[in-house]
């Protein structure tokens, strides 16, 4: 039985796709579903002038992860109206590694991924790192 389903975002529109497939498999299993995204960090000194150039009530929320973090909200608030209980986590480092790592830490399953980049014959993609060094199942999307 499933009841721990992973999935890794960056917030594009492949990445969606492969949100939604494990959004509908956490809800078919009624299972928890934990969404990961990785991010790089942004210099100090774009994180100020951002934060110089944005209205007063809103610079608080300018920060290094400000990207990453609306990503893994919009999956949140999605999650919550189809009443699938999810927990999200942003985490600095390549991707693969980062979405492994959350999935192991959390007892995930099933890791849901996409296949950007798995038509590639280079090795590296993430896709193809995480079907080799994922601890627990994972289920490759059809996104392109």
């Amino acid at each position: 039985m499933i009841q721990t389903v992973a999935v890794g975002t960056d917030g594009s529109d492949t990445a969606a796709k492969a949100v939604d497939f494990a959004l509908d498999l956490a809800s078919k299993y009624g299972a928890k579903l934990v969404v990961g995204s990785s991010y790089r960090p942004v210099s100090e000194g774009k994180v100020r002038r951002d934060q110089r150039e944005a209205p007063e009530d809103i610079q608080w929320s300018i920060n290094p992860t400000q990207e990453v973090d609306a990503t893994l909200r919009a999956v949140e608030a999605k999650a919550k109206a189809a009443g699938v209980p999810t927990v999200t986590e942003a985490r600095e480092g390549e991707p693969a590694e980062v979405l492994c790592g959350i999935a192991e830490e959390h007892g995930a399953d099933v890791l849901v991924v996409g296949n950007k980049g798995m038509h590639r014959k280079v090795l590296g993609s993430v896709p193809n790192n995480i079907s080799h060094n994922a601890p627990c199942s994972v289920l490759i999307v059809k996104t392109v």
